[in-house]
């Protein structure tokens, strides 16, 4: 069984599938919501805004089987950037609920008027490894990931967060629940530290 990709209007979905293969794994991008069930993992990469995103997976069809997958399968998931932030609960650039997968909220950057920060947050950024976990090796020295997000995840337990990032505030760059992981960050864009995550999750036993 391979990766599946949902094929949400949302999705970077070439450049996952380009760094799925580079990394020694096979992606496909699903065009039916039944095929989910096929595939031993999932990856929900994502860009643009949280109620478009889960208005795409919700006139697709795609919500209830990648319910099931997660949280009855319980077969690995990895969300990308928006895909990361669909997970949570509720999002602020949205009214619409989230999958829920993950007990957190999507909050925007908020500084104080004359701050030099910008929003979005966009480019390299290093992140802190906060636990042992399944995507980031924390024996590897600096990494550093490629960031474009002006929301990010404010998780409500902090065993969650397997990585953090400084702009301004240190946000979630990445979380993990038992097969739900997410990565704010574009591991895709991310050059050797991306593709390292990218075959750690494909060699993820199912």
């Amino acid at each position: 069984m391979n990766i599946g990709i949902p094929s949400i209007a949302c999705g970077n979905f070439a450049s996952v599938v380009n760094t799925v293969a580079r990394a020694g794994g096979q992606a496909t991008l699903l065009a039916r919501p039944e095929q989910v069930r096929e595939c031993s993992k999932i990856i929900i990469p994502g860009v643009g805004a949280f109620d478009h995103g889960m208005r795409s997976l919700h006139e697709g069809g795609w919500t209830q089987p990648l319910h099931e997958f997660a949280t009855q399968l319980k077969r690995p998931v990895l969300g990308i950037c928006l895909g990361m932030q669909l997970m949570c609960l509720s999002s602020e650039e949205g009214v619409l609920p989230g999958l829920g997968w993950i007990d957190a909220h999507v909050r925007r950057f908020k500084f104080p008027e004359g701050s030099s920060l910008k929003i979005p947050h966009m480019g390299w950024n290093t992140v802190v490894i906060h636990r042992d976990n399944p995507l980031i090796a924390s024996t590897e020295g600096e990494q550093r990931f490629y960031f474009v997000h002006s929301y990010h995840a404010v998780c409500a337990q902090s065993e969650d967060v397997i990585a953090t990032a400084r702009h301004g505030i240190d946000v979630t760059a990445a979380f993990q629940r038992n097969n739900v992981m997410g990565a704010q960050f574009h591991p895709e864009k991310s050059h050797r530290f991306g593709l390292s995550l990218i075959r750690k999750f494909v060699e993820l036993p199912c």
